[in-house]
């Protein structure tokens, strides 16, 4: 799709304000668009996409991360960018990285119906990328190392642990993780990420994007006509809105209600309030993503002032695992005052240096040089 010399890349670092202490530009980058196969719910083969950050000139074998990318409603992908994301990977495979980024299930040029926060099929995206780019190095001359990295924002956030627990549970041989940095995601879903849907909340299209995924995945409403679990009017713009891929987050928004609990008519409120065995809710807590035991070291990235997702995911993620047996599992607090769009840049560098001293020779992560950090809390103070 695309390929930047390291002259390119210095000048893209420059016009982006990005110091080049925090994020070396070391290497070009070739981009590749991949289609893929991985399975669907039923257990048959769809296709899939993602794109492909290659470091150029590499004669050492290259480590691997997978990047999962936040929340997105248009399939489409902007070229091979989704909401400024492909900056991150550039970051990461300019300094020798391979990174596959998965546009998750039916994203992209996959097939098929997104399924939001849905654990095994945002793993697999993961994981059959992984086979299909070792297919690709064989014509592209790229040599992976035993290095295997995964991070993510937001959704790509509950993506990463639903990808290091898959790999670990089915997959340890054949791709054993090195370290994982979930930043900013909703990892307990029937918990605390669950309580935004009955107060005022900036993104209500979470609430229906997500069961309109899970009803796809799990027939929640079997019964009846499944958008009849909408209150008037939104029985008939939802179904308007989602269908036509057309809209995005901000018209979405603007046409529902600031509680998101008050587009779904009560009854369906009341049985998921008061039956544990309500399809929903059993599916939600099946689809969090924190109570495992990880054997490779966890960073954790939140920030205390997020607005979207609650940063107490973070602090229960790391509680339970800790309590699980996890031996390395660490919280990184981003910044108290930071929107969850402001800790994204933040968490990025911190999630850099945690990768990068495996690199060096940690076993267990380090955060980072001294006179970096320093210098981060510096820029800070200016923001």
């Amino acid at each position: 799709m695309k390929s930047y010399t390291v002259e390119q890349l210095k000048t893209k670092w420059k016009n982006y304000g990005i110091p080049r202490f925090i994020s070396p530009v070391k290497n070009g980058v070739d981009i590749y668009e991949v289609v893929y196969k991985m399975p669907w719910i039923d257990g048959t083969m769809i296709d899939a996409s993602g794109i492909y950050f290659v470091p150029v000139g590499m004669k050492e074998p290259v480590p691997r991360l997978v990047y999962n990318h936040g929340t997105i409603i248009k399939p489409p992908r902007n070229g091979y960018d989704y909401n400024g994301e492909s900056q991150i990977s550039l970051m990461f495979s300019t300094d020798g990285y391979a990174v596959l980024a998965p546009d998750y299930v039916g994203l992209g040029l996959g097939e098929k119906q997104h399924l939001y926060v849905h654990a095994d099929s945002e793993a697999d995206a993961g994981i059959y990328f992984m086979k299909a780019a070792e297919e690709i190095n064989k014509e592209i001359g790229l040599n992976f190392n035993d290095q295997l990295f995964i991070s993510g924002y937001s959704q790509g956030g509950h993506s990463t642990l639903a990808l290091h627990r898959k790999l670990q549970n089915k997959y340890k041989g054949q791709y054993p993780v090195t370290a994982s940095s979930p930043m900013s995601g909703p990892y307990d879903l029937a918990g605390e990420q669950s309580t935004v849907m009955f107060r005022k909340y900036p993104q209500p299209h979470y609430l229906p994007y997500l069961l309109i995924g899970y009803n796809t995945a799990y027939n929640v409403f079997p019964e009846e006509d499944f958008y009849n679990v909408f209150a008037e009017p939104y029985d008939t713009l939802i179904p308007w809105m989602f269908t036509s891929k057309k809209h995005g987050v901000g018209d979405i928004n603007s046409m529902l209600p600031e509680v998101p609990k008050d587009m779904v008519k009560p009854e369906f409120i009341e049985q998921y309030q008061t039956n544990p065995d309500f399809t929903l809710r059993r599916e939600l807590v099946n689809n969090s993503v924190f109570d495992w035991k990880p054997e490779s070291p966890v960073q954790i990235c939140y920030c205390k002032g997020d607005e979207e997702v609650l940063y107490t995911n973070a602090l229960v993620a790391h509680k339970t695992m800790k309590k699980n047996g996890a031996k390395n599992i660490t919280l990184r607090h981003t910044g108290k005052r930071y929107t969850h769009r402001q800790c994204a840049d933040f968490s990025v560098v911190y999630t850099k240096f945690y990768f990068d001293s495996f690199r060096k020779g940690s076993t267990k992560g380090r955060k980072g040089p001294f006179f970096k950090r320093w210098l981060i809390g510096i820029a800070k103070l200016f923001r």
